[in-house]
């Protein structure tokens, strides 16, 4: 069964998808730009702003979801300029502990609304269960 969700603590939809869906114990989140949810406007400052923004509106939707930031299992991450990957990291570390999840990052031509950072996550209920 699929089931949306929805926060008010993360940027509205700016199309026709869903912040995140979940499927069972699995959550798929879409791609997170640094959005200030309140101003409804990319924070100020540049890269490393964003991405903690971002982090924090995936974090805001895995808690409606009833997830931990924990749970997340994969990162997918889209750079305007792949310079800014260390700051990235920087920020990335403050939200995530070992074992880390998987994750990718690239350089895209271009992303919504001027931002320089976009990142979308997979959670799974049971990531912080000892196998």
């Amino acid at each position: 069964m699929r089931k949306a969700i929805q926060t008010e603590r993360a940027p509205k939809a700016i199309g026709p998808y869903s912040q995140a869906v979940q499927i069972g114990q699995t959550l798929y989140i879409s791609g997170q730009l640094g959005i200030d949810p309140a101003a409804g406007r990319l924070v100020d400052g540049g890269t490393a702003e964003q991405a903690r923004q971002a982090l924090l509106n995936i974090q805001a939707i895995v808690t409606a979801a009833g997830f931990s930031i924990q749970d997340v299992v994969q990162v997918q991450i889209f750079l305007a300029d792949m310079a800014d990957f260390a700051a990235v990291n920087e920020v990335y570390k403050t939200f995530f502990l070992e074992p880390y999840p998987a994750r990718a990052a690239v350089q895209a031509a271009g992303l919504p609304a001027g931002a320089r950072i976009e990142i979308l996550a997979v959670a799974q209920k049971t990531a912080g269960v000892p196998l």
